[in-house]
């Protein structure tokens, strides 16, 4: 990825007519970059990578091979999702890759978020070369990047060090041998939404519930353990739950929850219990360069800390974090 620079002539996108013209714009830009050659997408089925997959199919059709791999980081039912929506009900070229050891083993006992941040980047790009490998003739590889994702990998002004590396950004191995495809790399988040609908893709889905490309390995603080990992996996899968439930699933922008690697003595069956806590973060933002966070009520707060520390196993306690970015950013890592 290039240092790209929002120009100042760029209109932003705010409702469907600005949206045509964005995507009559792109089909031609598409065409015209790839000619009759195959495309390789990673297709996480988050917002951004599934508005990538409309515009693509729109212009070059059966040439996309859209490629999901779950990596053991996904969220509850997160994968069975993707291939009931992407392959039965949108008739697109979806390869399921399964590689959950392939992941956590390189991950095993690394603690630094860049690390990996950077491991999950490079195994990516390894798996899409395997698939395009057994698909021959891939010669390019499409991505959801958009704009927050570049500006928080630059490095905004001298002497001042980039937020974070995203795996779409700061982690391609420099002999990468696909050219890129980025038709939202110049979007902010709440325009990709709007491009989204225009194509026609179901409401659900365009405002589907964020999720970082590392997945749930930027959520499992520190060193990834796979008791760790499942349990965090089933605490947010509860607070989804219970947002539902409660109606802030529409309200809020986006909410999960974290499991930092520390234990805390806890109290269970009148017994000693040293468990994890597990963090909720829950935050409205228009352009995810800034946040603030949701109040939550509290009867909501003590239903999902009753359910999490009944039902999940490892965690004794439930914790709210009340930090907006800045100062904080949305994820921990």
């Amino acid at each position: 990825m290039q240092n790209l620079v929002r120009p100042e002539s760029f209109v932003r996108i705010t409702n469907e007519a600005l949206a045509n013209e964005f995507i009559k714009e792109q089909v031609k830009v598409i065409k015209e970059q790839v000619g009759n050659k195959k495309v390789l997408l990673a297709l996480s089925g988050g917002v951004d990578s599934s508005v990538v997959a409309a515009l693509l199919a729109k212009a070059i059709g059966k040439q996309l091979y859209c490629v999901h791999v779950n990596h053991g980081l996904m969220r509850k039912n997160e994968s069975e999702n993707v291939v009931e929506i992407f392959e039965k009900q949108m008739d697109v070229n979806l390869i399921y890759v399964d590689a959950t050891d392939r992941f956590l083993n390189l991950l095993a006992g690394v603690s630094d978020p860049e690390s990996k941040r950077k491991i999950i980047g490079k195994e990516f790009i390894n798996v899409f070369a395997d698939e395009a490998r057994k698909l021959e003739g891939i010669s390019y590889l499409a991505q959801g990047t958009i704009y927050p994702d570049i500006l928080e990998s630059q490095k905004q002004a001298e002497g001042k060090k980039a937020v974070k590396s995203h795996h779409n950004v700061g982690g391609l191995p420099e002999d990468l041998q696909f050219e890129l495809v980025e038709p939202l790399a110049l979007l902010f988040k709440d325009e990709v939404r709007v491009v989204g609908e225009a194509l026609g893709l179901p409401h659900a889905m365009v405002y589907r519930q964020p999720f970082p490309g590392p997945g749930l390995g930027v959520r499992c603080l520190g060193a990834i353990t796979r008791d760790r990992l499942a349990a965090l996996r089933e605490a947010d899968a509860i607070l989804r739950d219970e947002f539902d439930k409660c109606g802030l699933a529409e309200k809020v922008w986006q909410y999960f929850v974290i499991i930092p690697d520390v234990k805390s003595v806890g109290v269970k069956d009148e017994s000693r219990y040293e468990g994890w806590p597990a963090i909720i973060r829950a935050v409205n933002t228009k352009d995810a360069m800034s946040a603030t966070i949701e109040e939550i009520p509290y009867a909501v707060l003590h239903k999902i800390t009753n359910r999490i520390t009944s039902e999940v196993e490892g965690i004794n306690r439930v914790l709210y974090d009340l930090t907006p970015k800045p100062t904080g950013t949305i994820e921990w890592e």
